[in-house]
């Protein structure tokens, strides 16, 4: 029944559910706009509430939301230049005009930019940067749509959900080996976020979107395009990794597999397209393996990687960086060694003898890597091997100061400074060690000590190791 002239004129609440006026907010609350009221539309109230999906995104204060979060996640610019700190001023601007557009179904999102970034065993990780614009509209659905979905995923689900993380994955295989489910069938899905299918996919979402503008906003984002030297490359399958709301996209899409999984009663952890099976047996792995991966290429459309899937020990694969062992007859969680790897040539980068900067810079930068490395990491067992780390990472900060002190004059003076015996300072200074072994010296060792190191600001991994375990 269509709301007749009068009571539009008279009506100025809405049921709940639904949205109020819209107006521009000042600077410091983001300056995002709300949506027009039903009255100024003249849609039917009943259809709004029903199916007003569209108008939750576009609620005021959804988008004040979306927006602090871009600005706080930072990132680059998309095709179109412009970086977060000038987005606000142009949302000022065109915001009333971009919402519109967005609720009558004429908004046309940019194509991404295409990003390359190096995997650490090889080849390239492909991403798509959308313009800021784009990624605050992301947001503003992801918003909205994520707690719909959300609620109906599987528990043995971990990856970009609320309140759950790798280390709750990873602890959760580590119940699952426990249990006596010692062999996994681990399962790489190649080039999974380029190769989803935008029908099956749309399919899955339009069983609990029943707003069809959001559903045909969702596929003009899937089939965007990618911006290639220049030239627009339309996109027929893929979700672009690299926007707020493809981890959502992703989840969705193999929310299938995971209850596929579960109705034939399988252990296993999913962390996005990472996932686990845990069997008893190598034959049940390999016969799990075969059914599995006819699934997700016969029913999903996915492709599975044979070279990189296996059926082994789970002592033996990498699950999320990280691997298992067996102390005592239980069942420890270590740091897999390309992890480790990885992280050490990031501080070999940091403290390259060739690399000039200070080292207040230096301490900066290893503090950084080694947070984000300790917080992720830190449910592995290597109490011994972060304090070798740590010694390590002193003796190439040794290294980096014998190499800045260059002059015989300058290192003497120092190292008196810093209460070492004139003559045997003297004597060191004109040592043609090189710099690697002069770092193990007794002498550096007894100046440029532990506390030297703590005083200069340099956060010991042990410690930050014994705080998150």
């Amino acid at each position: 029944m269509k709301v007749s002239k009068g009571m539009r004129g008279k009506q100025k609440t809405h049921t709940r559910g639904c949205v109020h006026g819209g107006r521009v907010e000042p600077g410091d609350r983001a300056g995002v706009l709300s949506i027009p009221a039903a009255s100024e539309r003249g849609r039917n109230v009943e259809n709004e509430c029903t199916r007003g999906l569209l108008e939750k995104i576009l609620d005021r204060d959804n988008l004040n939301t979306a927006y602090k979060r871009v600005k706080s996640n930072k990132g680059s610019h998309g095709v179109d230049g412009m970086k977060v700190d000038e987005f606000l001023p142009f949302l000022q601007r065109n915001g009333e005009t971009i919402t519109q557009k967005l609720l009558e179904g004429t908004y046309r999102p940019a194509p991404v930019r295409r990003v390359e970034i190096p995997k650490p065993d090889g080849g390239v990780r492909l991403l798509g940067i959308p313009t800021v614009l784009d990624r605050w509209v992301q947001q503003a659905i992801t918003q909205i749509l994520s707690p719909i979905f959300e609620e109906g995923f599987s528990d043995s689900s971990y990856g970009f959900r609320p309140g759950r993380s790798a280390r709750q994955a990873v602890e959760a295989a580590k119940r699952h080996i426990e249990d006596g489910y010692n062999w996994t069938v681990d399962l790489d899905l190649e080039k999974f976020f380029d190769r989803v299918n935008h029908d099956k996919l749309m399919s899955m979402m339009a069983a609990k979107i029943q707003d069809k503008r959001v559903l045909r906003l969702i596929r003009r984002y899937l089939e965007s395009g990618i911006m290639l030297n220049g030239v627009k490359v339309d996109a027929e399958e893929g979700v672009p990794q690299g926007g707020p709301l493809s981890p959502l996209l992703s989840n969705i899409m193999l929310d299938s597999f995971d209850k596929e999984l579960e109705r034939r009663g399988h252990r296993f952890c999913r962390y996005a397209d990472d996932c686990n099976i845990y069997v008893k047996s190598r034959r049940a792995g390999e016969r799990v393996m075969t059914s599995v991966t006819t699934y997700l290429e016969g029913t999903l459309k996915l492709k599975v990687n044979r070279e990189k899937s296996a059926v082994d020990r789970p002592a033996q694969r990498k699950f999320l960086g990280f691997s298992f062992y067996y102390p005592r007859g239980g069942v420890g969680i270590r740091i897999h060694e390309k992890s480790l790897r990885k992280f050490t040539e990031k501080v070999k980068e940091i403290t390259s003898r060739s690399n000039a900067m200070s080292m207040e810079q230096r301490i900066a930068k290893l503090n950084e890597s080694s947070v984000g490395w300790i917080n992720y990491f830190g449910v592995a067992d290597m109490k011994r091997r972060v304090s070798a780390i740590d010694e390590w990472i002193r003796r190439r900060l040794r290294m980096c100061h014998w190499k800045q002190w260059k002059r015989i004059k300058t290192r003497h003076d120092n190292l008196v400074r810093l209460g070492t015996d004139k003559h045997k300072a003297w004597e060191f200074a004109n040592t043609r060690k090189g710099y690697w072994r002069i770092s193990n010296s007794p002498i550096l060792a007894t100046t440029l000590t532990n506390r030297y190191f703590e005083k200069l600001g340099f956060q010991s991994l042990a410690k930050r190791y014994s705080l998150v375990h």
